[in-house]
């Protein structure tokens, strides 16, 4: 994460330090919001989400310290403390709290933006939202991945149980084969016993409701060594 993407969050009850920080972080590229105390704080937070949070320990009321232990119990957030206390043992109190750093006043706002960066590089990058499909084309065939339908044009097509859970199962995995094993397991756990061959019949039944030519499967594929793997048109 760079600078460019993060939102932080400065809680701090001195309006002039609280201003400096502000500015000065915004010149470096941040997305900048303040708070005079911790209600203040946890008022911004219901409502939005940050990046980091710069968090002041001296402030009238709750302190930093409760807040960051408080904060720590309902989000991951990064917390950066600020306290004019340097001692080894107050240090150790605000890490036990849950904050990621701790940084004494007075400090050179260089420090503090190094610290930052250095606690941004560690986050974890986002894992990009994939798109789920919510409808799987096979040809001139339709399944709605919600309602567990199958649908030729206008017409519904009609599964039995077995076929319905076949389709539930590959539909979660599209494009990739499923072993005839997993298959088995997965049939099982709504009782009774399948066997592998019982899956091999109920897969040709199934093609023959999904495919133009079922002895030469276009979408419900078997795949040689892997098991069989529904392959949707791509969107």
């Amino acid at each position: 994460m760079n600078a460019d993407d993060a939102h932080l969050l400065i809680v701090d009850d001195d309006e002039r330090i609280r201003g400096l920080l502000q500015k000065f972080l915004m010149r470096s590229g941040f997305l900048v919001s303040s708070a005079k105390d911790a209600a203040h704080a946890r008022r911004i937070l219901s409502g939005l989400e940050f990046d980091l949070i710069v968090l002041d320990v001296m402030m009238p009321g709750e302190d930093g310290l409760s807040l960051c232990r408080d904060l720590r119990t309902q989000m991951t957030t990064p917390i950066l403390l600020l306290t004019a206390k340097g001692e080894t043992d107050d240090r150790i109190t605000g890490l036990e709290a849950g904050a990621d750093d701790y940084l004494a006043k007075p400090f050179e706002p260089k420090e503090l933006l190094l610290r930052i960066n250095a606690i941004l590089r560690r986050v974890p990058a986002a894992e990009p939202v994939v798109a789920t499909p919510k409808v799987l084309n096979l040809g001139p065939v339709r399944y709605d991945i919600e309602r567990g339908e199958m649908w030729r044009g206008e017409e519904l097509v009609r599964l039995t149980s077995t076929e319905s859970q076949l389709m539930r199962i590959f539909s979660g995995v599209p494009s990739e084969p499923v072993t005839r094993a997993k298959l088995v397991e997965e049939l099982s756990r709504s009782g009774g016993q399948t066997q592998e061959r019982a899956v091999d019949v109920q897969i040709t039944r199934l093609r023959r409701k999904i495919e133009e030519d079922p002895k030469q499967p276009r979408y419900l594929q078997t795949v040689r060594g892997a098991g069989y793997m529904l392959a949707p048109d791509q969107s």
